[in-house]
């Protein structure tokens, strides 16, 4: 299947992007899938402990709250692909705590079914549990962009950083990568020109929108996005509010 969706692209302009996978992932997440022709998510990159592969935020009473799925006790030197949601994850106490914060949100019933549908989903397999509400969001949100696992592409997997990115560039023809704002200090742009490679990093605009008339707490789960605002808002002003750099 990877090697059509590479063969179809290849010999245009393709816009690349690589992220590894969040649970429920902030807006500019969704902006940076949505700016790009090809999205490689990272199955094949180590679990990090204290980050937001397994949680985020959203606002319930007024303040910002995490929420999480909870892991199997293992190695934290396990890939991402290799981690299990716990034995005792209860998906209906999830729910609920979603359900609390949000349900006088005016989109609560139009959104809560996605939720239902990504949390109740039957794979305890960490990075296929984050893959499939991934897809899911995209679908809700009619983002388009070509969704492929890293693992599948045809590179030198023990490459580091930049020449890892540079290797997933070439192996799928892209002419442009586009990375987050936040890793700016961690590549070259002449390294990237002179593999005929364009870098550009993305970044967000303000978004602000009405929160139970509250003050505005910025930046939570894509949730809070969906939970307040109509999908064509979304679609068409929100995923579109940054620019290329």
């Amino acid at each position: 299947m990877i090697s059509k969706i590479i063969e179809r692209l290849k010999g245009d302009k393709v816009k690349l992007a690589i992220m590894q996978p969040y649970f429920f992932p902030y807006i500019g997440y969704f902006q940076l899938i949505a700016a790009v022709d090809l999205f490689i998510v990272y199955n094949n990159i180590q679990y990090t402990k204290k980050g937001w592969v397994n949680r985020n935020r959203l606002l319930q009473n007024g303040k910002d709250v995490i929420f999480s799925l909870p892991l199997k006790n293992d190695s934290h030197c396990l890939d991402v692909r290799e981690r299990e949601l716990a034995g005792g994850f209860n998906r209906e106490r999830l729910l609920n705590q979603l359900k609390g914060a949000y349900q006088c949100a005016p989109y609560f019933a139009e959104t809560f079914p996605l939720l239902e549908q990504i949390i109740q989903y039957d794979d305890v397999n960490l990075f296929h549990f984050l893959h499939h509400s991934i897809l899911k969001t995209c679908e809700y949100l009619c983002i388009t962009t070509e969704i492929v696992v890293s693992s599948d592409i045809a590179i030198d997997h023990s490459l580091k950083n930049q020449e890892k990115v540079l290797a997933m560039c070439a192996e799928v023809g892209a002419s442009t990568y586009v990375n987050a704002i936040g890793g700016k200090e961690m590549y070259s742009r002449e390294a990237f020109s002179k593999k005929g490679v364009d870098l550009k990093f993305i970044q967000s605009k303000s978004i602000e929108y009405e929160q139970f008339g509250e003050a505005f707490i910025p930046w939570l789960s894509i949730l809070d996005v969906l939970m307040f605002n109509p999908r064509d808002v979304i679609l068409n002003r929100m995923l579109t509010n940054y620019e290329l750099i």
